[in-house]
């Protein structure tokens, strides 16, 4: 089955960016800013009120209209310039280059914002999102960061930003300044959600908090597996000190029990790390904090384990 139409601009358009939420109401179904923009009223005030009646009100008195982008009947909205008659589709909004600021006004093409700066993009210039030309000037469809005047960006890219970022994390993917881009950009006809950023949704980096609690040793000498460790002795586990992404036990890397750091392969390969604890304390440190300092490297001399070693380890394998 085809998704139903809204009742005021009769798309089935699903784009929550533009149209918002389509929202079912005695029957209907309509989008959430076709009904805000088509009332000439703030989102937050009208959402509560909106009825059947007036939902079926709106449609019938619009019926008519007709949208000068695209020439069909049911144009909601019409330009809120001082004796202009344009009226358009919300859907149409873009490709008749009109801008909605989501607060019960919109204008057309003739009577858009501009944006108050005389930057011109130099040739060449490629969208700082996308990578994409953005063409030789400032027109609809491109855009310039206020503030540094240096970040050129689609009006599409920067809407998609938007909406993954909210009013929380919105920013200049440039210069980083805030108050001055995003309320250009709301000038501007950007929709900004008052949200926190989508990457932060559904505890999205929760596994990042999560400490490396296995041995990665070549050949884990553990009898109770490479997931398990103890909390001193030959069987403790080490984290790298440079990444804290690997993990070995003393016994498995021939570590003595002095070692208080340790560094895997591939970051001891490429130089990045620093073998000194001090460097990264809470990264070199063991799952099971323990006092003491010194420093080593993959490299260093075996360490041959004392026979009163050895019997400590096997006891407490047969406690547990």
């Amino acid at each position: 089955l085809s998704s139903p139409a809204c009742v005021l601009c009769g798309r089935v358009d699903e784009d929550s960016s533009i149209l918002g939420h389509k929202k079912e109401l005695g029957g209907f179904y309509f989008h959430e800013f076709c009904a805000v923009s088509s009332l000439t009223a703030p989102a937050s005030f009208l959402q509560p009120v909106i009825s059947i009646f007036l939902l079926l009100l709106m449609g019938a008195s619009l019926l008519f209209q007709l949208c000068f982008v695209c020439g069909k009947t049911g144009a909601t909205i019409t330009c809120a310039a001082l004796g202009c008659d344009r009226s358009f589709h919300l859907p149409c909004a873009s490709e008749g280059q009109c801008v909605t600021l989501y607060i019960g006004k919109s204008l057309c093409w003739e009577h858009r914002p501009q944006q108050a700066v005389e930057a011109a993009p130099a040739q060449d210039t490629t969208c700082i999102i996308c990578m994409e030309p953005v063409g030789d000037s400032r027109s609809y469809s491109t855009m310039v960061c206020p503030s540094c005047q240096h970040a050129w960006f689609h009006r599409a890219c920067i809407q998609e930003q938007a909406m993954r970022a909210g009013i929380y994390c919105f920013q200049c993917p440039l210069c980083r300044d805030r108050d001055w881009f995003l309320r250009d950009m709301v000038t501007m006809g950007i929709r900004i959600p008052f949200r926190k950023p989508t990457w932060e949704d559904n505890n999205a980096y929760a596994s990042l908090r999560i400490r490396h609690d296995r041995c990665d040793a070549s050949s884990c000498l553990y009898p109770r597996g490479r997931e398990r460790a103890e909390r001193e002795g030959p069987w403790q586990l080490l984290l790298c000190s440079s990444c804290a992404a690997q993990g070995t036990h003393r016994r498995c890397s021939f570590l003595s029990q002095g070692t208080a750091s340790w560094e895997c392969n591939a970051c001891a390969g490429e130089g990045t790390g620093k073998r000194q604890t001090a460097a990264c304390c809470w990264a070199g440190a063991s799952i099971w904090p323990r006092p003491g300092k010194g420093s080593v490297s993959p490299s260093s001399k075996p360490y041959t384990w004392t026979e009163d070693e050895h019997r400590t380890s096997e006891r407490r394998l047969h406690a547990t």
